[in-house]
C-alpha cells in the first residue's frame, strides 16, 4: 500500500481533470455521435462491444482470435446480429447455427456478401447439415447462458459427431455462482462444475476454464479426448 505522502491518488485526480476538460469531452461525444451515424447498428451490442469492454476484450484476444484460420470452418452457435461473428469471419467456412429463423435472418442480411457463410436454422440442440467431422472450431457466446443444463447437455454430446479430433470448442455459459447471474432471471442456473461435468461425460478434454473474467458467467474451452485417452493438465485461463 502506498503511503499517504505518494503522489499517486494526486497524479490520478490530475488525469482525472484533464480527461474531463471541456475540449475533450467534446471531443468524445463528436466520436460517439459519429459511430452512430457511421456504424450500422448491430443486435446484441447493447450487451457489450468487444471493441470498447475490456473483458469481452480479453475473451475476444484469448478465445477468438488466435483461433481463426482460412483453412479451417466453424461454429457458431446463436449468431444474434453478429456481435462475435465479425471477429470469425476469417474461417475458410463458418456456419452460423440458430434456433430462431427471425434472428438468423438478422445473421443473414448482416453477412449477405459474405459467400462462405452458412445459415443453419436447428432444432434447439442439433447441427442438421453439417458433415462429420468437418469442423475445427465452435464458438457460443451470449446463447448458452439462458439455456438450461439439459439443453446444454444435449448440444455437448451432439458436437462429437460434427468435430474433428483436433477442434477446439468456446462456450460462455451462466454462472450463478456469481451476483450478477443470480439477480439476472434471463440466465439459467448452472454452474462451472455441472458444465465440466457434461464436457467430460460426453467424452471431451477440458483445456482451460476463465472463472473470473467476466461478471456474470464463464468461458470452457474443450476438445475431442486425445486418441491416447490421456488429457492434459487443465486450469484457468493465464491472465496478461
Amino acid at each position: 500500500m502506498p503511503d499517504l505522502d505518494a503522489p499517486l491518488h494526486l497524479q490520478m485526480y490530475r488525469r482525472f481533470r484533464q480527461e474531463t476538460t471541456l475540449g475533450k469531452r467534446l471531443a468524445r461525444a463528436v466520436q460517439a455521435f459519429r459511430r452512430e451515424l457511421l456504424s450500422p447498428p448491430v443486435y446484441g451490442l447493447a450487451w457489450g462491444d468487444p471493441e470498447h469492454v475490456p473483458p469481452l476484450r480479453w475473451i475476444r484476444d484469448r478465445f477468438v482470435l488466435p483461433f481463426v484460420n482460412p483453412a479451417h470452418a466453424a461454429v457458431e452457435i446463436g449468431p444474434g446480429g453478429g456481435r462475435w461473428t465479425r471477429y470469425l469471419l476469417g474461417f475458410g467456412t463458418l456456419h452460423l447455427v440458430d434456433y430462431h429463423a427471425e434472428i438468423l435472418a438478422e445473421a443473414r442480411r448482416v453477412f449477405a456478401r459474405h459467400p462462405h457463410l452458412r445459415f443453419i436454422t436447428n432444432n434447439g440442440h442439433d447441427f442438421p447439415g453439417i458433415a462429420e467431422h468437418s469442423v475445427d472450431y465452435v464458438f457460443s457466446f451470449g446463447t448458452f447462458v439462458h439455456l438450461d443444463l439439459p439443453i446444454i447437455v444435449a448440444y455437448v454430446q451432439a458436437l462429437g459427431r460434427i468435430l474433428k479430433p483436433t477442434a477446439n470448442v468456446v462456450l460462455q455459459y451462466s454462472d450463478k455462482r456469481k451476483i450478477m447471474a443470480q439477480i439476472n432471471n434471463g440466465f439459467s442456473d448452472t454452474s462451472p462444475e455441472q458444465v465440466r461435468a457434461a464436457v467430460e461425460e460426453a467424452g471431451f478434454e477440458v483445456l482451460e476454464e476463465d472463472l473470473t473474467t467476466l461478471w456474470h458467467s464463464s468461458v470452457i474451452r474443450f476438445r475431442p479426448m486425445p486418441s491416447g485417452g490421456h488429457p492434459e493438465e487443465k486450469g484457468d485461463a493465464p491472465r496478461p
